[in-house]
């Protein structure tokens, strides 16, 4: 029996009241509304000062709402200002009849649609539980842990609206397994056996000094005897470590055939305590903070992508992040901006041939058996510095206050200046790392940790490597483990990496939360932005030809729509194979960086 099981069904849902449900409601109609705006896939009518009106597909419901229309096509709407009406009578507020209500705008289709409502469901049943739990104030937050911070975090990712299904866990496991539970894991390991698994570990770095410094002599002699006592040699298994749902869900079932014949041992749980991070699938070490944190395949399907780890993807990973890491290392520019990485030391994966013979390379079911073991952010930090993940930068709580203000607040800066440290150590590495080596990372909120001091950042952390990053040039000089990261994208497209991922998806919302709060207005926040940029630019004359071709100051730049991949197709967003092919575009936005490019 899963040990999470609840034992009374009542109470696994005291988070469902109508109360929680209502205001979670409103919020994601809100986020809807706005980012289905933002995609163009609805016109919002004008019908006064500041007022808006959005008609469902066939005309007899309408949305009224106040809102105003900031840079980028952002829509600040007020949720409090939101109304339904039909036949003439006001309706509660609904997001999955809003979908339905607009289910010709949005392009859903018979066989999206009941999944995609399954996610928009779970996403307002996630935010009724976070409703339901204590809430520290943004003024506390910018003081408090590294993962109290983490968990605190309500928002996911600022431009999907359906960001918390989560498709595969029950209630109970929700409340087990959320980040937002904040409950201590211990991990299940199991012995794989030498002949389906592969193991590969930084340059410096060896299988057996990796498991004993995770796990100890004494947990280690432990799981020897538990195979011994099978009449098992231990030297025939490598151990993995793999999330309890995983086992309870999917291995001990989809791989029974596997334990049946001894090539998969389960030896129990670890010793330390880990806390699930937001990305879900990976785990910080609370027990022993320096340790690494552990990624693990989970068959959850979540924000258009079952979360599985590949095998064949964990083989290269170690020497992709050793890779980069001299890479950065070795540039000036990222050393001045403080640019550091948390490489992912070691891998493993477990292969299952009759799977592997019945797909393709990106099936799920060739997603179900690895991890890696990723560096701690902790062992790195200077003395009187604090880490904290760089979507905190986006949370709002519910009284209205911003972490981002309260920061600004503590450092005691003017908030242009305050934002322009943070610009030199988030955005210059990004537009380095396109202009001199075409390399992109995949850099949203919960794929950076910022380090803080009196609460200005000094520099920040990236991390995801292996299956983020990617090199534009498909025919760089790469050494062959980590040529697999170079991708074919037309030379166009290449910047869109700076204005989708990080201006339109971050400093997007970034902006319109300072505004709406009045730490800074607009002007000077896209200012700020663009003389970051241009000064950037003024460092690298070596790069002018790159930086002319590569042009930040453009006019427009193309709507890259993130909801529309989700709407196609809530399985697999992007075609791994080639994922500039995915892309879906809505026409242009008009830069705000332009109207302060620098003079010739």
């Amino acid at each position: 029996m899963d040990p999470a099981a609840p034992v009374d069904p009542a109470a696994s849902v005291d988070h469902l009241t109508p109360r929680h449900w209502a205001e979670a409601n409103r919020l994601l109609v809100r986020k809807a509304l706005a980012e289905f705006a933002h995609e163009r896939l609805i016109t919002p009518e004008p019908v006064g000062a500041d007022r808006y009106l959005v008609r469902g597909d066939d005309g007899t419901v309408e949305y009224r709402f106040a809102a105003r229309v900031l840079a980028l096509a952002h829509w600040q709407i007020d949720p409090a200002s939101i109304t339904r009406h039909a036949g003439g009578r006001e309706l509660p507020l609904d997001a999955v009849d809003l979908c339905l209500e607009l289910r010709g705008a949005l392009g859903l289709t018979d066989a999206v649609l009941p999944v995609y409502l399954e996610e928009i469901t779970a996403t307002l049943a996630g935010t009724a539980y976070k409703l339901g739990r204590p809430e520290l104030p943004a003024a506390d937050l910018v003081r408090a842990d590294f993962q109290v911070i983490e968990t605190q975090m309500t928002e996911g990712h600022p431009c999907f609206v359906a960001n918390n299904g989560r498709l595969g866990f029950g209630v109970h496991e929700y409340d087990r397994y959320a980040p937002e539970a904040a409950r201590p894991v211990r991990l299940v390991w199991l012995a794989a056996h030498r002949d389906h698994t592969t193991f590969t570990c930084a340059a410096d770095l060896d299988y057996d000094t990796l498991v004993r410094a995770e796990l100890g002599d004494e947990v280690l002699a432990g799981f020897a005897g538990t195979l011994t006592g099978l009449g098992l040699d231990p030297a025939d298994y490598l151990l993995l470590p793999v999330h309890p749902w995983q086992w309870w869900n999917k291995l001990a079932v989809t791989f029974a055939g596997e334990v049946a014949r001894r090539r998969l041992v389960p030896l129990g749980e670890g010793p330390d305590e880990y806390l699930a991070q937001q990305s879900i699938r990976t785990f910080f070490n609370v027990t022993a903070p320096t340790r690494h944190y552990v990624k693990t395949a989970l068959s959850v399907l979540n924000m258009g992508f079952m979360r599985g780890l590949s095998a064949a993807y964990m083989e290269h990973t170690p020497a992709i992040n050793d890779w980069l890491a001299g890479l950065v290392a070795g540039d000036p520019v990222f050393r001045r901006a403080g640019l550091s990485i948390i490489r992912e030391r070691a891998a493993i994966g477990y292969r299952h041939r009759q799977y592997e013979a019945a797909t393709d390379r990106y099936s799920p079911y060739r997603r179900m058996l690895a991890a890696l073991w990723r560096e701690s952010p902790v062992a790195g930090l200077e003395s009187g510095r604090r880490p904290a993940t760089m979507a905190s930068l986006l949370h709002v709580d519910r009284a209205g206050g911003s972490v981002a203000g309260a920061l600004i607040a503590e450092s005691g800066l003017a908030p242009a200046v305050w934002l322009r440290r943070y610009l030199d150590a988030y955005f210059v590495p990004l537009l380095h790392s396109l202009y001199a080596y075409d390399l992109v990372f995949m850099p949203h909120g919960e794929n950076v940790i910022l380090v803080l001091h009196a609460g200005v950042v000094e520099r920040v952390i990236f991390k995801d490597i292996a299956e983020e990053i990617a090199v534009l040039d498909p025919d760089a000089d790469l050494p062959p483990p980590v040529r697999r990261i170079r991708v074919a994208v037309p030379d166009e497209e290449k910047i869109l990496s700076i204005f989708t991922d990080v201006v339109d998806c971050f400093l997007r919302h970034l902006n319109a939360i300072l505004v709406t709060e009045g730490v800074l207005d607009e002007e000077t926040f896209w200012r700020t932005v663009a003389e970051c940029a241009s000064d950037y630019h003024d460092s690298v004359p070596q790069l002018a030809d790159r930086v002319r071709r590569h042009d930040l100051f453009a006019a427009e730049f193309p709507l890259s729509c993130l909801n529309r991949l989700q709407l196609r197709n809530n399985q697999q967003m992007v075609d791994l194979a080639d994922p500039s092919a995915a892309l879906q575009f809505a026409g242009t936005l008009a830069n705000p960086l332009a109207r302060f490019a620098p003079r010739p």
